[in-house]
C-alpha cells in the first residue's frame, strides 16, 4: 500500500520564491490561506459550497499540497483526523484500516497505545480554504472566458475581411483551451453565427477558421442539418483540396461530424472532387493525422452504400492496396476494412483483381498484425481468388497463401475465420495434386 513517509506536522511547502516553509510559517503569510494572505472562506457564496463537491470538481492533479494529501487513499482529506503516534489520515480510511484487524498506524507501522482518532480542526479549515481559493479562481476565470466569447461573438457580427479572420482566431484559442467557452458558444446563439460565415462568397481564410472552431463544438441537429446545405458543402470540399494540412483535416472532420446526424444525406458525399481530395490526404505520408482523418471518414462514407461503386471509379482500391504496408495499425484496420467493403461490388473485386499488390500485400498481412486485420485481408482474398480461382490461387499460393492459412487454421481465431480459411485453402488446392500442393505449402509435416 502507498504510503506518505512524513507526518503532516513535518511536511514543507515552499512560497512563491522556492523558500521551504513549516505549516505554521506557511499558515501566517497565507501560503495556504490563513493569517495576513487574504485566505479567509470569502466572497462568491463559497463558504456554503461542501468540500467534497469543490474537491470532486476542480481538476487540480499534482497541485494538491502533499500535507492535504492522506497518505492511505493518495487523495485530499475531507475530514482528516490524528492519531497518537501525530500522524494524520483521511477518517474513513483510518476507520477502515482498523475494521481490518490492524492496531498500528499505517505510515510508521508503530503499534498504538490508544486507538482514539482525534479530528484535527485546523488542518480542516486549511484544506476547505486553500480548495475555497482555488474554486474562486476557476469560477472568476470561467466568468472571464465566458465574457470574452461573448465579445468576440458580437464582434463577429460586426467586422468583415482580415478583421473577421482575426475574431475567428481569437475564438478559435479560447474555444480550444476552456470547455466552458464551448457551452458559452451554443448558448449564446454562436453555432448559427459562425455557421452563416460559410457560403458561396466565403474566402477560405474566414472558411478555415470557422471550420477549425465547429469541428471543436458538439453541434445540435439544426446546425448540423443548416451546414449541409450545398454551398456550404462546396466550400469545405474546396478547402479540403486546396487548404493547409490542417485546414484538409478539419474539413474531414466537419464532413465526418456531419454524417453522424440522423437527417444525413448520401448524396452529401457524392461527389467526385471530394473523393479526390480525401485520397490526396490520404497518400501524403508526410502528415500521418491527415492520413487517419483521410481514412477515417473514407470508412465512414463507405458505410452508405449508394456511394460505393463511385469511391471505386476514383482509383481509391489501387491507392489503398498500395499504401497498406507504410500504415501503422488504426489506419491498416480502416483502409482494410474500406476494401472489405469495396470486394462486395463487382467492380470492387475486378479492381483489387487487376491491381498487382493486392494477393501479396494480403497474404503478408494474415496472421501478423491482428484479428481484425486477418479477417479483413482473408475476405480480401477470397474475393479475388473466388473471381479468378486459377489465375488468382495459383498467384496467392506462390506468395505463400497456403502456409499462412494453415496457421489461421491452426491458431486460436474464432470459428468462422477458421472456416473461411478452409474454404480458401480448398479452393487454392484445386490448382494442384495433392503431392505438388503439400510441397508448395512447404509444411508436409504439419500436414501429416
Amino acid at each position: 500500500m502507498p504510503m506518505h513517509q512524513p507526518s503532516w506536522r513535518r511536511e514543507a511547502l515552499t512560497n512563491s520564491g522556492g523558500q521551504v516553509l513549516d505549516l505554521e510559517t506557511a499558515v501566517k503569510d497565507g501560503i495556504l490561506g490563513g493569517g495576513g494572505g487574504g485566505g479567509g472562506i470569502t466572497g462568491g457564496g463559497v463558504d456554503k459550497v461542501d468540500l467534497k463537491r469543490m474537491i470532486e470538481e476542480l481538476d487540480l492533479s499534482d497541485d494538491v499540497p502533499t500535507v492535504f494529501i492522506c497518505p492511505i487513499s493518495l487523495e485530499p482529506m475531507m475530514d482528516p483526523v490524528t492519531l497518537c503516534t501525530g500522524q494524520t489520515y483521511e477518517r474513513r480510511n483510518i476507520l477502515k484500516w482498523f475494521s481490518l484487524g490492524h492496531n498500528t498506524c499505517p505510515t510508521t507501522m508503530q503499534e498504538l497505545w490508544d486507538d482514539t482518532v482525534t479530528p484535527n480542526r485546523t488542518l480542516y479549515h486549511l484544506i476547505h480554504t486553500w480548495f475555497s481559493q482555488k474554486y474562486l479562481q476557476v469560477k472568476k476565470r470561467s466568468e472571464d472566458v465566458q465574457g470574452r466569447v461573448l465579445e468576440i461573438l458580437d464582434t463577429l457580427k460586426r467586422v468583415k475581411g482580415q478583421a473577421r479572420v482575426q475574431a475567428l482566431r481569437e475564438l478559435k484559442q479560447v474555444v480550444s483551451a476552456h470547455g466552458s467557452a464551448k457551452k458559452a458558444v451554443a448558448d449564446n446563439g454562436g453555432f448559427g453565427l459562425i455557421s452563416s460565415l460559410l457560403g458561396p462568397f466565403t474566402s477560405h481564410a474566414v472558411g478555415s477558421e470557422a471550420v477549425a472552431i465547429l469541428v471543436n463544438l458538439t453541434l445540435d441537429s439544426e446546425t448540423k442539418g443548416n451546414l449541409m446545405q450545398p454551398a456550404k458543402v462546396s466550400l469545405v470540399i474546396d478547402m479540403l483540396n486546396e487548404g493547409t494540412v490542417e485546414t484538409k483535416v478539419n474539413c474531414t472532420r466537419l464532413i465526418e461530424i456531419l454524417m453522424e446526424g440522423k437527417d444525413f444525406r448520401s448524396e452529401v458525399v457524392s461527389s467526385l472532387s471530394l473523393l479526390v481530395g480525401l485520397l490526396r490526404l490520404i497518400k501524403d505520408k508526410r502528415y500521418p493525422h491527415g492520413v487517419l482523418a483521410g481514412l477515417s471518414l473514407l470508412k465512414t462514407i463507405c458505410s452508405h452504400k449508394q456511394v460505393r461503386s463511385l469511391v471505386v471509379s476514383v482509383g481509391s482500391v489501387s491507392q489503398l492496396v498500395e499504401l497498406l504496408p507504410s500504415l501503422n495499425l488504426d489506419c491498416l484496420e480502416m483502409a482494410l476494412y474500406v476494401l472489405d467493403v469495396l470486394s462486395t461490388l463487382p467492380e470492387g473485386k475486378t479492381a483489387l483483381k487487376d491491381c498487382p499488390q493486392t494477393i501479396p500485400n494480403a497474404v503478408k498481412l494474415l496472421m501478423r498484425v491482428s484479428e481484425v486485420c486477418t479477417q479483413y485481408a482473408l475476405s480480401i482474398l477470397w474475393a479475388v481468388c473466388n473471381l479468378a480461382p486459377q489465375e488468382c490461387a495459383s498467384i496467392a499460393v506462390e506468395n505463400g497463401l497456403a502456409a499462412k492459412l494453415l496457421l489461421v487454421i491452426q491458431s486460436g481465431c474464432n470459428s468462422s475465420l477458421k472456416q473461411r480459411a478452409a474454404e480458401l485453402l480448398k479452393l487454392c488446392s484445386l490448382n494442384y495434386t495433392e503431392t505438388t500442393f503439400m510441397s508448395k505449402c512447404k509444411l508436409t509435416r504439419t500436414i501429416q
